[in-house]
């Protein structure tokens, strides 16, 4: 059963990963070699991302999801234990290994990454049913696609059956992008640029352009979207909101993880009680923070540097 902690908590349905991130000058074209300055082996995976930013943010957080008993799942396990999301539901099986993640970072923070799924595409409905409690009591949910599309969408329900919320990572987007049924299942939906692309055919570079693509969202079934733009801001649709944050000037490090931290912030601003227009501003400026780190989990920012920064812009 879970505990009353576990009761209270925003719940992350999704992927475990060890990043592998090896850091270079630019990336390499396809066929060539380039050298590089150093590496770094760090938690990641969307999901766990999402719910590291939720805990480094003060709320409770609770991992759903799968790993394997090796090496990197031993590895996992220390760093949630540590970053303090609870793990009940986050199941280490013997015959699967961890899903591993393999970045190329830039000088400018750009990068490139390979994702082998390893005990994240063993998520199914079992494992749904294991958390389901945790599920319909959690105020909001965090969903992401790096795990199989059905057990996404019954963990869905579930929380939405109990009144909470859900927010869909539309990530890594299919290439024939997702049903009316997949986009209706959540409460909002936050692709970024490529995603955007992949699900409605725009690229959005300016705020017109995400306007375009939200609206297309919406009408392909999303209650809601937010399209996140990265370095030219992110744009909110909502039932009763619309608008565009600008970006926030950070000189960039590594941009691995920057959006789960957006959406780990989004998921906290709304369980406090934040209305749209605010908890994106809040997710953004938690996101631009997160740039200015390591990459991956390890970058997620504390509540109290996001208010500070925050109180140090315009408004």
């Amino acid at each position: 059963m879970p505990t009353s902690a576990a009761r209270r908590a925003i719940a992350t349905f999704g992927s475990v990963n060890v990043d592998v991130s090896g850091f270079c000058q630019r990336l390499p074209r396809p066929g060539e070699t380039v050298p590089g300055q150093r590496y770094t082996i760090a938690l990641g995976g969307k999901g766990a991302n999402q719910a590291v930013a939720v805990a480094r943010l003060g709320g409770q957080s609770q991992m759903i999801g799968r790993a394997g008993n090796d090496t990197f799942g031993a590895l996992a396990r220390h760093r949630l234990d540590a970053l303090g999301v609870g793990r009940e539901h986050l199941i280490f099986a013997d015959n699967v290994s961890t899903g591993v993640a393999l970045i190329s970072v830039d000088a400018r923070g750009e990068n490139c990454i390979v994702v082998i799924g390893g005990a994240n595409m063993t998520v199914d409905q079992a494992l749904v049913d294991h958390s389901a409690e945790t599920l319909r009591l959690a105020p909001v949910l965090l969903l992401q696609l790096e795990v199989p599309l059905a057990p996404v969408l019954a963990a869905a329900a579930l929380t939405r059956a109990g009144g909470g919320r859900v927010i869909l990572d539309p990530a890594p987007a299919p290439s024939g992008g997702l049903s009316s049924e997949a986009l209706r299942a959540a409460d909002i939906v936050t692709p970024n640029e490529t995603e955007t692309e992949a699900l409605v055919g725009v690229r959005p570079q300016t705020a017109s352009d995400a306007a375009t693509a939200a609206d297309l969202l919406v009408a392909l079934g999303a209650p809601a979207a937010i399209i996140k733009m990265g370095s030219h801001g992110a744009y909110f649709r909502g039932r009763n909101a619309q608008g565009f944050v600008p970006p926030f000037a950070v000189e960039a490090i590594n941009s691995v993880g920057a959006g789960d931290c957006f959406n780990g912030a989004l998921a906290v601003a709304l369980a406090r009680g934040d209305e749209l227009p605010k908890a994106v501003r809040f997710a953004a400026a938690c996101g631009a923070l997160a740039t200015l780190g390591p990459g991956g989990a390890g970058s997620a920012p504390t509540l109290a540097a996001v208010e500070a920064f925050l109180e140090s812009q315009p408004s």
